[in-house]
């Protein structure tokens, strides 16, 4: 089943290329075998993420608009050719023994949050690798948030709280702790639901650099992003 996807931010945040870098120095050691994306949108945190180590990587995504975008960027060979783009949920997916699955700000926009992880259970090997990036702090929660369809922010507690019993915790931390400062900044004042471009390149090519410093001094204890990995035990 299609599903429109409501928000407008993809093709703006697409030119967060320090940020995406961020986040997948993190995750690429969890990523090999056979990956799932779920949410995969235009394609662009595939370009990113998706390494040679992988035989094979399924984007799903709900929206046939942006999945046609994916498609296209697998035929010009922007995208590896062990690629493979899908339409649906992973309810509807249907496959199993996958060696990771992936929701880059993702599951904030999932209404049953719990029951996604729990077929993302039924879904991996064991030994396989679930993996999470979602915006942190619900005291965050801005008319941005609202705009594209998020749920909710996340917590390392409300997180791990929707964990299902059969994976163990690998890793569970908050990362850009600078751009925190940009959030509370558009929260309080700013109130913005449209973030200008000026905006996230301001916030990727100077805040997420310091970030990048400074999270690991404050051992990953505060950001505006939580993130977690989780094995299938």
């Amino acid at each position: 089943m299609s599903n429109k996807y409501i928000g407008t931010e993809l093709e703006i945040f697409a030119h967060a290329t320090n940020w995406k870098n961020y986040y997948a120095s993190i995750i690429h050691p969890y990523l090999s075998g056979k990956v799932l994306e779920v949410g995969a949108g235009m394609g662009m945190t595939t370009k990113v993420l998706c390494q040679a180590n992988c035989k094979k990587w399924i984007c799903l995504e709900p929206d046939s608009l942006l999945l046609a975008k994916i498609k296209q960027l697998i035929e010009v060979n922007e995208l590896p050719s062990f690629c493979e783009a899908k339409v649906g949920t992973l309810s509807e997916l249907h496959e199993t023994s996958l060696d990771t699955i992936i929701y880059i700000d993702v599951l904030e926009h999932i209404e049953n949050d719990y029951n996604e992880l729990k077929n993302s259970l039924q879904s991996l090997k064991n030994g396989g690798k679930l993996v999470v990036l979602s915006p942190a702090h619900q005291w965050l929660y801005s008319p941005f948030d609202q705009k594209i369809g998020h749920h909710r922010r996340y917590t390392k507690k409300s997180l791990s709280s929707i964990v299902p019993k059969g994976f163990r915790c690998i890793k569970l931390s908050y990362i850009d702790s600078v751009g925190m400062l940009a959030s509370i900044a558009n929260k309080i004042l700013l109130k913005s639901a449209d973030p200008s471009l000026k905006q996230i390149l301001f916030w990727d090519r100077v805040l997420v650099p310091l970030s990048k410093m400074i999270d690991p001094l404050l051992f990953f204890s505060t950001g505006k992003s939580v993130i977690g990995i989780w094995e299938k035990i």
